[in-house]
């Protein structure tokens, strides 16, 4: 938002997802809508101005120092995860033609949150096994 972190990105998947789990909703006030991009795709500068917290046992959040603007979610656990990172799709200067693809945590979803048409929704269950997460390991 302030211009105080910038990024290019390369390899940037045409579509994205929205996350309904309740970290997510705190840390955007609503879900989280997101394009996994590689992490060696994502080219940083003012790299000084990005805070980091290790968000639960699995993953990390980052966002400018100066704005507090949302740059990042990362799963910070060895996995299939680990090599991308979450972008959200406001950071993107044209957000235009990405194809909404997916929701997870959907069993977390508010109500009175509903997005239109047909994609794959997962349930917070369904989600972590995705992500190679024991449900009891939590």
């Amino acid at each position: 938002m302030c211009g105080a972190v910038r990024f290019s990105a390369r390899d940037v998947p045409s579509s994205f997802g929205a996350c309904h789990c309740e970290m997510c909703r705190r840390w955007t006030g609503s879900a989280l809508l997101g394009v996994t991009v590689p992490r060696a795709a994502v080219d940083w500068q003012g790299a000084d101005r990005i805070a980091v917290l290790q968000s639960s046992d699995w993953a990390e959040r980052a966002w400018c120092r100066d704005c507090g603007s949302p740059l990042y979610y990362h799963v910070t656990m060895e996995g299939p995860m680990a090599a991308s990172i979450e972008m959200p799709l406001g950071l993107f200067d044209d957000a235009s033609g990405f194809d909404f693809d997916n929701e997870i945590y959907i069993d977390h979803k508010p109500d009175s949150f509903a997005y239109a048409g047909d994609r794959t929704r997962l349930t917070r269950k369904e989600t972590l096994a995705r992500f190679g997460i024991d449900e009891g390991d939590l």
